[in-house]
């Protein structure tokens, strides 16, 4: 994941839908009934937090346990989504602590907030003791209402320069006998292009010990990485939605092999498939992964590569968008 140095993003809540708000009875919110406030926190979060008048993405989902106590989930600018054990909350107000994840500094980081007019605002003390103030809107649903409609295939790589690619930083990604390669740890690459539902296929090749991931809409990361074949399934190893969704086998032939993607992304609703075999199938991203360029989940996005972590290699990137309009 991204190895930037900072903050956080809020830990999640799980959503409750229209449906399973109404299939709970009445007494599990029986605690909450005096604040007519705190029903409306439950949900998820898309957050932005101002880091020193640059803005960076978080994410918090809100969930009831039992009949009186809220916890949740909490995604930063990096690393992976962690468990918030509890969240006080008391007339529009909440607050909760986490332990540090890849955050620097040693101390929990204390999230404290208030709701009002259906958004979140508040501020966040890191681990090192640095305060920043950030907002959140509900994230969306992205239901889809209708099968999608696909367009014709586009080559994101050309197999001849980086045209319709820019470097996050200081480039190092260069094209190499008809190979887009990052020979050494530095700059994502983001596709210019932005889309919304897709079919992508990626054809690459990584090092021993390497490490890379395929940012879908520029939020979602499917990683990459030298696991070992005999590793236990992880959202955090090869071919994981990083922090959320563990695939069903570690599927990967290993490094310095040709290996394939196959991933189709509808609204939230994921299919990975690797090498030929369909290790996701058909299952719901909650919310942005680190590293995410930001949280506007509505919006369409890129396709990045992450290039921070090691040696990667793509031969071939196409991209089939739906062309319905939802």
């Amino acid at each position: 994941m991204r190895n930037n140095i900072f903050i956080l993003g809020l830990a999640g809540l799980l959503t409750f839908g229209t449906g399973q708000v109404s299939a709970l009875t009445n007494s599990s919110f029986s605690s909450f009934e005096k604040d007519s406030t705190s029903n409306n926190l439950i949900g998820r979060w898309d957050l932005t937090v101002d880091e020193n008048g640059k803005s960076v993405p978080s994410w918090l989902e809100v969930r009831l346990s039992g009949n009186r106590t809220l916890v949740g989930s909490f995604v930063g600018v990096f690393g992976s989504a962690r468990p918030v054990a509890k969240i006080s909350f008391d007339k529009g107000k909440f607050s909760f602590t986490i332990p540090p994840q890849w955050e620097p500094g040693d101390q929990d980081l204390l999230i404290e907030g208030m709701l009002a007019n259906g958004e979140i605002s508040g501020t966040i003390v890191s681990s090192d003791g640095k305060k920043y103030t950030y907002n959140g809107r509900k994230s969306p649903y992205l239901y889809r209402t209708a099968v999608p409609q696909w367009g014709q295939p586009m080559e994101l790589f050309n197999g001849k320069d980086l045209s319709g690619w820019k470097a996050m930083g200081e480039n190092q990604w260069l094209v190499k006998d008809g190979i887009l390669t990052s020979p050494r740890s530095g700059a994502n690459l983001i596709s210019d292009q932005k889309f919304s539902d897709f079919k992508l296929h990626a054809e690459f090749r990584y090092n021993k010990g390497s490490n890379s991931g395929l940012y879908l809409r520029g939020r979602y990361e499917v990683q990459i990485e030298d696991a070992p074949k005999d590793a236990h399934p992880s959202s955090l190893l090869f071919s994981g939605v990083y922090g959320f969704l563990t695939p069903s086998e570690i599927a990967a032939l290993g490094p310095d092999q040709w290996q394939t993607y196959d991933i189709t992304l509808i609204g939230r609703m994921v299919t990975v498939v690797v090498n030929g075999k369909t290790v996701i199938s058909n299952q719901e991203i909650p919310g942005i992964t680190g590293g995410a360029l930001n949280s506007n989940e509505a919006e369409p996005g890129p396709i990045y590569i992450q290039g921070d972590h090691g040696p990667i290699e793509f031969r071939k990137i196409v991209i089939i968008p739906a062309i319905n309009k939802f």
